[in-house]
């Protein structure tokens, strides 16, 4: 890969970087100060329970992106981005462009969609 186009992902990696971090903090937030009302009735609570629920699972999906950009971030510092993890082989640049996190190609992670395939550790 060009070092262009390199940086060019690099680039929106870093600021994809920078909104999650800004959510994930803000979405945790949220989370904790959902119910400081002491005073709410039995329906409020369990409202106030789901709300806090669903953004705890928020913030755990931006926190599982965030760690897949920034280990894309990683790659392109030691030469390996745009490489499958699995075989080796090229990412087709459509789909970089589409998930620039991406650690797997279209074949690989089809194959571990459909658990033919175990994912590597890093």
């Amino acid at each position: 890969m060009d070092k262009k186009k390199l940086e060019q992902f690099k680039k929106k990696l870093e600021s994809r970087q920078q909104e999650l971090r800004k959510t994930v903090s803000r979405t945790e937030h949220d989370g904790r100060t959902v119910d400081d009302d002491s005073a709410q009735d039995v329906a409020d609570r369990a409202a106030s329970s789901y709300t806090k629920e669903f953004l705890f699972h928020q913030s755990n999906t931006e926190r599982q992106t965030l760690q897949m950009v920034e280990n894309a971030l990683s790659r392109i510092r030691e030469g390996s981005f745009g490489e499958c993890v699995s075989c080796g082989n090229e990412i087709n640049a459509k789909r970089l462009e589409a998930v620039p996190w991406t650690r797997h190609c279209i074949e690989c992670q089809e194959k571990l969609e459909k658990g033919m395939l175990e994912e590597a550790s890093h």
